[in-house]
């Protein structure tokens, strides 16, 4: 079976020294003294396009060959590896194409587009993006860099699993968002690659986890989207999977599910005691702790990885309105 090793992990931090950030872990004194043991925060929402999938990108984009680099790039995405990808496009002069749905924030749109990307509105649903995609490919020969079953994204986004074992060489759980698995499996590969005694545990959103119920069916299965506060979260996770359905399957140790209202919970927190500003998707770990759906008795570490929100949603969110209407 085809899988991302640790070698390809460390090979991957080799190559993107200089094209990301090391993004710091902070004891949170809040939620350690709510859980009675430490907890971390992996501050990845600090990181240059404001979110982990500049790690992902970056590697892919690295190890294009000339010719690939000269046909361009396209991709499908729920936001944040379309900046992503834009960004790393744009560091080596290339073209990059993204194709989204129009459940993506206008916020994330404007960021792709400023970095110079053509951008390609499409349908309802990731996976009608996805047709597009591979239309563009088949005809006009751009190099598809999908935003998570991809080795060099897996790779990619695993060098933080590298960072936070090093920042927290003690940990006995790790919480991580899940959707199409690209994070969660690069991450769960290092870390368990370096900490085979550290828990994994993905989280998600209840409204259209793909790869939850993937993984409840055995096979990769389609999921309706529907608009959700964590909507970096959304989208399928591909029925011909070729990676991380089954690096989820075989690495994880649970998966858990959180309501928009836990989600909104998260993001206030992040908010008022952390001090920080985060995406739903972001604050989903954060959310699991506060609701008790997650237990453990050593030291945690929690990603934040994504500060990408509507700031207007925000503002309802940590007003106490209620929750964002495209989540309603």
């Amino acid at each position: 079976m085809t899988t991302v090793t640790l070698n390809d992990i460390r090979a991957a931090r080799e190559r993107i020294v200089g094209k990301i950030e090391r993004t710091p872990t902070g004891l949170s004194h809040s939620l350690s003294e709510r859980l009675g043991i430490p907890v971390h925060l992996k501050l990845e929402h600090r990181q240059t396009t404001g979110s982990f999938k500049l790690r992902g990108a970056s590697n892919a984009v690295a190890s294009l060959s000339a010719e690939e680099k000269a046909r361009g790039v396209v991709a499908a995405s729920t936001g944040n590896h379309g900046r992503a990808l834009a960004h790393a496009a744009k560091l080596e002069g290339m073209r990059a194409v993204i194709c989204m749905s129009r459940l993506v924030p206008g916020n994330k749109l404007d960021e792709i587009r400023r970095l110079g990307a053509d951008v390609r509105i499409i349908g309802n649903s990731q996976d009608e993006g996805q047709q597009e995609v591979e239309r563009l490919v088949a005809q006009e020969g751009l190099v598809m860099l999908p935003p998570f079953d991809h080795p060099a994204i897996i790779a990619g986004q695993g060098t933080l699993g590298l960072e936070m074992i090093e920042q927290v060489p003690d940990a006995a759980l790790v919480l991580v968002q899940l959707s199409g698995g690209g994070l969660a499996s690069g991450i769960a590969a290092a870390v368990k690659g370096v900490s085979p005694g550290t828990k994994i545990i993905g989280v998600s959103m209840a409204r259209g986890a793909a790869m939850k119920a993937s993984l409840d069916a055995g096979r990769p299965v389609e999921v309706e989207e529907l608009p959700t506060l964590a909507d970096s979260l959304g989208g399928g996770i591909g029925l011909g999977n070729r990676l991380t359905f089954a690096m989820c399957r075989d690495l994880l140790d649970d998966v858990i599910l959180l309501s928009e209202d836990e989600i909104a919970a998260g993001i206030r927190h992040a908010y008022e005691q952390e001090r920080e500003i985060v995406e739903g998707a972001g604050a989903v770990g954060i959310a699991a702790l506060l609701v008790g759906k997650v237990r453990a008795t050593g030291p945690v570490v929690v990603l934040l990885s994504g500060r990408n929100i509507d700031m207007n949603t925000h503002r309802k969110i940590v007003c106490g309105d209620a929750i964002a209407e495209r989540a309603a």
